[in-house]
Parts: C-alpha cells; structure tokens; sequence
C-alpha cells in the first residue's frame, strides 16, 4: 500500500510540474506535505532536506554567482567573443560554446547562460547571424559544461549528497572529468555542425521577450588627461567592443581607420546596443556627450535610474531637437543616446557625419514619432512621465555598473570557498556561506544582489530529497528497480544502464534535473543490488543523464534563450535528439569504462 501511494506522489510530481498551472515552488512544497500527510514520512524526514549540507552550499554558491557577475568577471571575458565573429558563424558558435563550456564547468550553468546571453545576442547581430542560430548552443554549451567537474551544475552536488547518505563515496571535485570532458567536445562538435542544418534561421521583432536590440547612437569624446590620447582607434573599437561609425574632428568628418591616432579633439559617432552604450559611461578614459549634464548633487543621487522612452504621436517633442527643446531643463533628464527606426537610422548617421544637410550633433536632430531615447535622471523625474503626452516610458532598466576593481578579489573568495569546502577544510556549507559572507563585506556585491537567487531551486531540491528519501524507505525504489533490472536478462547491465539513463533524460523533461535523478537513483542502487554489481556506475550514468537535457526547452538553460531565440517546441527537438542519442551511446560505453560494474565488488563476487 505504501509503494503505491509513493508511485502515486510521483506521479502527482510530475503531471504538477508538466502543467505548471501553479508556481513550481508551491507544487515541490505539496509534494512534501503529501509525504507527510499520508505518514510516508515523519514531519522531520519530510523537512530534513532543507536542512542538508548540500542544499545550504547551493544557495551560497548561487549568491557568489552574483557576485562574479557584478564584478564583470564572465563579462570582460564575454566581450571578447565578439573577435570570433568575423571569422564565420561556425568559428564563433564554437569559440563561444568552448568559452561558456569552461565557465560551467565551476559556476551554475543557469547563471553562466543569463550572463552570456546579452553578449551572444550582440556578437550575433554585430556578425548579421540570426539568434536562433547562436542562442541554442548558448544553451547547450552551459548544460555540457556542467558535466565536467563537481560544482559545474547544482545536479551534481545534490547527487553527490544523495550518495552520501544512501552509504557511497561522494563524487569527487574531478572525477566526472574523464568521462564528461570527451562528451562536453563531442557535444559542442556535434552542436558545430548540425546546427546550421537543424535550427531555423529565425529573427521574430526586435524587443520580443524583453531583450532590446536597439541600435543606439551616441557622441563620445575623450577628456583631459585621457589614457586613449595618442593611441590609435583600434584600441577602443576592438579593444573594448565598441563601434565607431565616424570622427568629427573641428567639425569634418575624418575617416574612422583602426589605424587612426586620437589626439583628443575629436568626436566620436558611436553605434551599439543599450548595454554598450552604458558600458562607455562607465570607461575611464572616454565620456558620453549628452545634450547636457545635470548637476553635481542629482547626477550623484542614488535615486538615479536609466529608462527607455518612444516619443509618441502627439508629443510637444515631434519635429524639435533636445536642444530646442531644452530637454535637460524641462525635463531634468539627461539624454545617453538616440535609436530610430532603420531608414531615420540611416539618415541621422549622415547627418551626424556632415555627408547630408550639413553636419549636425546628436542634440540638434529633429525627433519623430516612434523615436526611443535612453535617458538617466532621478524617479521622481521619470514619474513626472507617466501620463506619456510627452514620452512614454518603455522600460525601467537597472543598471549597475560591473566593480571591476573587485573582480579579483570575487575570484579569489569564489575559489577559495570551493577548495575549502571540497579538501575538507570545513563542512561544505559553512565554506560557502564565508565566500559569500566575503563577498558582500568586501563590496564585490551588494546583500540585495547576492540574495537574488532562484529560491525555487533551494525549495525544489529540498522537497526531491524528502521524495527520494520516501522511494526508499517505501520500498518503491526496490519495486521499480527489479522492474528495470528484469531487463538486465536480455542484455546485461549495460542495457540496464542505458534503461536508467533514458529513464532520467525523459523525467527531466516534466521535472527537475536534480528532481528526475533523484527519483531514479534509488532505482538505480536497487537495480544494482538484484543484479549483484557496483551500484556506481549506474549512479554516475544517472548523474550524468541528468544534464542531457536537450530535446525539450524545459531545462532553466534552455527556458532563458527560449524567448529571445524566437524558438519552437520543436526546434529543441530537432537538434537535441540527435545529439541526446549521440550523447547516451557514448556514455553507455565510457561510464562502464571508468566506474566498472564489478569495481568494488570483493573479488570472490566479482567472479
């Protein structure tokens, strides 16, 4: 009797996440109340999971997440990918599924993924190759990586704990390496090549699914005492990303060669995205030219926030420039940069350049209708917009600029709390909750920032481990594996295997990753039992399986690029399957390969 009320708690599992008509945390906390409720458990088995050393670790790794980003760490290296770029779209799907493979392979792949995403999304459109050609193996790239070490997926932590308690050695910070290296290579040239074949060359409406891609344009120049005086122009347009689409120098236009020497007189036409354009404001060296700066004391105010605003039809602004206008005082808005729809776009260049009407400032263009402007003031200004006569508000962006200066230090604490918690140095919690603690009393992030973690993923671990626990105190991890180990008859434990691994790839769509590993590694430690072989390879192939989850958008990885990739449903299918299927057959044979199914058996047994 209880075996089917545990069988029918997980089926309950799985049709609550496949659904999801209520929010993924209440649907992990009813499972646990169902446990505890039908007395499958005892109140305290049902919560012990909150409590466990592993799911504390994760969320401290995740707010130390945080504190990488804030910091730039991911970002200064993503920049970087954009060099790739001209060199074709397959150079630099690889170049960029290599470089986010080795992110996660020691940070959250969900989090190496939102970070690279706004730098994948911009090197596609700067290289004129659609999204859903690049954003897919983003994806991808993060899921494979996360299947080389330890701490590259919180998968692997939370099965490291469940083995643990189940009596078996924890898996090793590397020990993964040697089978989930060869598949992150295979996986990323398997990506390489079919991608241009399986995935659709599509674009959808620039703004969809809340990613800009705004071209804006701007007027820098360099101030006094600059570092890039003197230098040549290669040095800001390829060193630091930026693209330079024409100098004024005393009002002429000056070709804008990487070989031509600054001196400082110049103005520099600027072209680029939201996040571009914010990142100048923040470079040493080189200085936005809006309209007009706002004073000292609202310029420093914390209240200070950067919005997009469409000039709409109707507005006093159609047909005048921000300095006829007189935006700044008016408005008590500085005005960053200008985006136009692409035949004005076109258009303002020429004029901004002097090959058209004469040449003009930024400021002194005529605005029209539909028009977005990237402005910075304080709330109080912004709010004074709200009934959109004059602009209407598009999105409140919060952006805080990268501490560079700590990016060190966040790489130090970040490090330093992994290798103290995985030598032993002190329990895994307690070392993560220092690096986190680190990073906040050193100003690598913010308490605010570094509690932004995915609270669904604390909760969703938690409740899976009560569940676990129940499928085997129950007996109903023993039932299902003698199912599966029946198996074994006609093909042996390697079938045996292959059956717990597709097993896991096709929970982990309604589910969890870490859920559907957890629900079948009691299966897997049964059916290792009945067949009198090593339980380890069956639960590092479980482990494993867990992270092959490519043939549905479901994964946290893949749900991010979803939107902004304009993909279908079926677009994972096409391209996941073929290289899900590739993927278990490698694995069926170099899992047995590293961790044999006699391993640890006493000789006598292993006969």
């Amino acid at each position: 009797m209880t075996i089917a009320i545990v069988l029918g708690i997980v089926v309950i599992a799985l049709v609550l996440f496949s659904l999801e008509t209520i929010p993924i945390e209440v649907s992990s906390l009813t499972i646990v109340c169902l446990l505890a409720l039908t007395r499958v458990l005892t109140p305290e088995q049902a919560f012990e999971g909150f409590s466990n050393d592993t799911v504390i670790f994760i969320f401290c790794l995740l707010a130390m997440t945080q504190g990488l980003a804030t910091t730039g760490v991911v970002q200064l290296i993503g920049q970087r990918l954009s060099f790739f770029a001209r060199y074709g779209h397959q150079v630099f799907v690889f170049a960029m599924m290599g470089t986010v493979a080795v992110f996660s392979s020691v940070i959250s792949n969900t989090v190496t993924t939102a970070a690279f995403l706004p730098v994948a999304i911009g090197a596609a459109h700067r290289a004129k190759v659609p999204k859903s050609k690049v954003l897919m193996p983003l994806a991808y790239a993060s899921m494979l990586g996360g299947m080389v070490f330890l701490y590259g997926t919180s998968t692997n932590l939370v099965m490291s704990a469940a083995m643990q308690k189940m009596g078996m050695k924890g898996i090793g910070v590397a020990e993964l390496a040697p089978v989930g290296l060869p598949v992150a290579v295979l996986g990323m040239l398997v990506v390489v090549l079919l991608g241009p074949l399986l995935l659709p060359a599509r674009e959808g409406q620039a703004g969809e699914a809340g990613w800009s891609l705004r071209d804006y344009l701007t007027e820098a120049v360099l101030p006094e005492g600059s570092g890039y005086r003197g230098k040549e122009l290669s040095e800001i347009s390829k060193g630091l990303g930026l693209r330079v689409i024409g100098i004024l120098r005393d009002g002429q236009p000056v070709a804008a060669v990487p070989s031509y020497r600054l001196d400082g007189t110049e103005r520099l036409i600027i072209e680029g995205r939201r996040e571009d354009i914010l990142r100048v404001k923040d470079l040493r060296g080189i200085e936005i030219r809006p309209d007009m700066k706002l004073g000292e004391a609202e310029e420093a105010s914390r209240d200070s926030v950067l919005v997009e605003a469409s000039v709409p039809a109707g507005s006093p602004l159609v047909g005048r420039s921000l300095k006829d206008a007189l935006f700044a005082e008016r408005f008590g808005l500085v005005a960053l940069a200008l985006h136009r729809k692409p035949a004005f776009q076109r258009i303002t260049k020429l004029r901004m350049l002097g090959r058209l009407f004469g040449q003009q400032s930024l400021a002194s263009i005529p605005l029209s209708v539909g028009d977005v402007l990237l402005l910075r003031g304080s709330r109080a200004r912004v709010a004074e917009l709200a009934d959109g006569a004059a602009l209407l508000v598009l999105s409140d962006y919060d952006y805080q600029p990268p501490r560079y200066g700590k990016a060190l230090l966040a790489v130090f604490l970040f490090l330093g709390a992994l290798a103290a918690g995985s030598l032993g140095v002190v329990p895994l919690s307690v070392a993560g909750l220092a690096g986190m603690l680190g990073m906040i009393a050193t100003g690598c992030v913010d308490a605010r920032t570094a509690f932004r973690v995915d609270w669904r993923v604390v909760l969703l671990i938690g409740s899976m481990m009560a569940l676990g626990v129940a499928m085997e105190k129950s007996g109903a991890g023993m039932f299902l594996g003698s199912r599966v180990a029946e198996m074994a008859t006609y093909g042996g434990p390697r079938l045996v295997l292959t059956l717990l691994m597709v097993l896991t790839i096709l929970l982990s769509a309604p589910m969890s990753n870490q859920a559907a590993a957890l629900v079948v590694l009691p299966v897997a430690v049964s059916a290792a039992s009945q067949l009198g072989v090593d339980v380890r390879p069956f639960a590092i192939g479980v482990t494993l399986a867990a992270s092959c989850s490519f043939i549905t958008p479901l994964e946290p990885s893949c749900v991010l690029v979803y939107g902004p990739g304009h993909y279908r449903f079926t677009d994972f299918f096409r391209l996941g399957t073929p290289l899900t299927v590739l993927l278990v057959v490698f694995l069926v044979f170099a899992v047995p390969a590293v961790w044999p199914f006699d391993g640890s058996l006493p000789a006598a047994a292993a006969r």
